[in-house]
């Protein structure tokens, strides 16, 4: 399908995918260590700090059971370390390792470059546009119901 006949979120859509998809062939030309888009999520939404599992899990929107597999995996890959909540031992907390700070960073420098191309095709006004758009309120979730 062409993109001047798509609406908006299938164009939306698209562009995702397009991004995501370099982002993916640039970290896998840059690093042997393979990281999964969910893992990258998570990796984002803990950033500099220590958040609990459940915490994690409502960010990112998945199940508390599939965020704690997800975090396994992840601790398998030295990428984040887990451990008991000091007020409470039975609460995890979750946190980026050296190994997961380290491709963390690689990974926002990756982005930052395919940014810099995207603003010499499209031009950096333009690109600030669309950040600031995208970044706004648009007030589409249904009041009360979180979706």
């Amino acid at each position: 399908m062409e993109m001047r006949t798509m609406d908006l979120l299938e164009l939306l859509g698209e562009r995702h995918s397009q991004l995501r998809r370099l982002a993916e062939e640039r970290w896998a030309a840059h690093s042997d260590i393979e990281i999964s888009n969910s893992e990258w999520l998570i990796l984002a939404k803990i950033g500099e700090g220590e958040p609990t599992i459940a915490n994690v899990a409502k960010q990112v929107g998945i199940t508390r059971q599939a965020t704690h597999k997800l975090i396994k995996k992840m601790v398998a890959k030295e990428l984040v370390e887990v451990n008991d909540a000091e007020d409470n031992k039975k609460v995890k907390r979750v946190r980026l390792s050296k190994l997961g700070k380290q491709c963390f960073e690689e990974n926002n420098g990756l982005k930052a470059e395919l940014e810099q191309e995207l603003e010499g095709v499209i031009g950096a006004g333009q690109v600030e546009r669309l950040k600031t758009i995208l970044s706004m309120d648009w007030n589409v979730e249904k009041p009360g119901t979180g979706e």
